[in-house]
């Protein structure tokens, strides 16, 4: 479960536009963000602008949700309930992406989809 919580905590990654004008986050809102863990877990993330996200590990049917900053390039979440094996905050670097791209988070694939999924 801590590699499918990590690496949801991980999924947002180049430098665009939106970072250049001060939210790093404006792609993401309205948006999921999908990972596809290594270890054949599937987890949507939902973050909203007043700086709270939603989420759920769709195959096990486990619900996540908290707060989330930004300092500088380090999106850091605050869950609320801590899910198991986390400590809080998760903290991990951060970039920009736009609808329908592809990237990867350590041995995790993510795609950012448009709307809520």
């Amino acid at each position: 479960m801590r590699k499918v919580l990590v690496a949801a905590a991980g999924v947002i990654g180049p430098v665009s536009l939106a970072f250049a004008q001060g939210d790093v986050m404006t792609t993401t809102y309205g948006n999921t963000v999908v990972v596809h863990t290594d270890s054949g877990h599937e987890v949507h993330i939902y973050y909203n602008a007043d700086h709270t996200f939603t989420g759920k590990v769709v195959d096990v049917g486990f619900n996540l949700k908290g707060t989330w900053t930004v300092d500088g390039d380090t999106l850091c979440r605050i869950y609320d309930p801590v899910p198991p094996t986390v400590t809080n905050p998760v903290c991990q670097p951060i970039a920009v992406h736009n609808i329908g791209d592809n990237w990867q988070v350590g041995k995790n694939s993510a795609t950012l989809v448009q709307g809520i999924q």
